[in-house]
Order: structure tokens, then C-alpha cells, then sequence
């Protein structure tokens, strides 16, 4: 089967109940999306399809076969970090760093999707085209990535740092 991985062609055969994450790990030595709980709830696997946001964990590797899979070590360097990489160490938005790949990754697909005019629980007016990304946007948006060591405060302040003008498009905001 094959997958473009962090910008790499793979051609690759496995089992098909091979789950995305086990493929990542196990068989292309991908470390950054970690199994936390292989259940979706915590989204320390969280992993970039195409530019969307998915729980790698819950997803079987055929399903994306000719998909362009992005994980955090396709985001950055060492020494051309992503903006939000930056801003994850600049804010200590990490402690252990178990939950920082995948709370990167879905900030990036969280912005696409605000671009896009997906709107979450907490969005006031989700007719709206585009939406502003508060505080309490925020939070909801990356409520499905869990932090055991408590960094919220720094993460929330890395994203908004990062991204916080990434919607304000003139001409595209209705008004509220």
C-alpha cells in the first residue's frame, strides 16, 4: 500500500487491521503520535489527514492509503521548528511532552477548521463563516486532547499566540 508520510512516498505491506498508529510506530518507526489510551478519548495520537485532524488509534492504516499523512516530526526541525512548535517551548506548553505531538497536530487541524467555518458547541452564531478563536473557542475545540500534567494555561497560550489573527480575514467575518 501506499502513503506520502511527513512528505516521503512509502510503499509499505502490512495486515489490514493495522491501525494507523501501529503503522506509524511499529512499522515506519514514526515515534511522535503516542498510544495513550488506543480508545480516542485522550488524543495523544492525534495525527494530520490531508490537513485534518483525526484519532490515529481509531483509524485503520487502508482506510488512508494514498493520503498524505503528517505527524509532528513533519511540522518542524531542529532548527526550523513549526511557529507552534516555538510557541509550545517558549509558553511551557509541555511538561512530560506525552500529549505535546498530538496537541500540535490538532491546534494545526483545529485553525483549518475555523478557517473553514466548522463550528464547535460553544460557537455563538454557527451559521457564521468564520469564527474567532477566544479563549473558550479554544479550549472546546482541543477538549479531546488531554494533558495529564496540567499545561493547559501554557498550550492555551501557545495556540493563541500562534494562531489567535489566523482567522481574522477581512471580508470574510459576518457580524456578531
Amino acid at each position: 500500500m501506499h502513503f506520502v508520510v511527513n512528505g516521503d512516498a512509502v510503499d509499505i505491506d502490512f495486515d489490514p487491521r493495522t491501525s494507523l498508529l501501529d503503522l506509524l510506530r511499529e512499522h515506519l518507526h514514526v515515534f511522535g503520535p503516542k498510544k495513550g489510551c488506543n480508545q480516542g478519548a485522550c488524543g495523544a495520537c492525534t495525527v494530520l489527514v490531508d490537513g485534518v485532524r483525526i484519532n490515529s488509534c481509531l483509524a485503520l492504516a487502508v482506510q488512508y492509503q494514498g493520503r498524505e499523512l503528517t505527524t509532528v516530526e513533519g511540522l518542524g526541525a531542529p532548527g526550523a521548528l513549526h511557529p507552534l512548535q516555538a510557541a509550545f517551548i517558549e509558553h511551557d506548553g509541555f511538561q512530560c511532552g506525552y500529549c505535546t505531538p498530538g496537541q500540535i497536530c490538532s491546534a494545526i487541524g483545529m485553525v483549518d477548521e475555523l478557517k473553514r467555518g466548522v463550528p464547535s458547541y460553544v460557537s455563538e452564531d454557527v451559521a457564521a463563516e468564520i469564527f474567532d478563536l477566544t479563549p473558550d473557542e479554544l479550549r472546546e475545540r482541543m477538549s479531546g486532547n488531554l494533558c495529564r500534567c496540567g499545561a493547559y494555561n501554557g498550550i492555551v497560550d501557545a495556540i493563541l499566540e500562534t494562531f489567535g489573527e489566523a482567522n481574522a480575514e477581512p471580508g470574510k467575518r459576518e457580524a456578531a
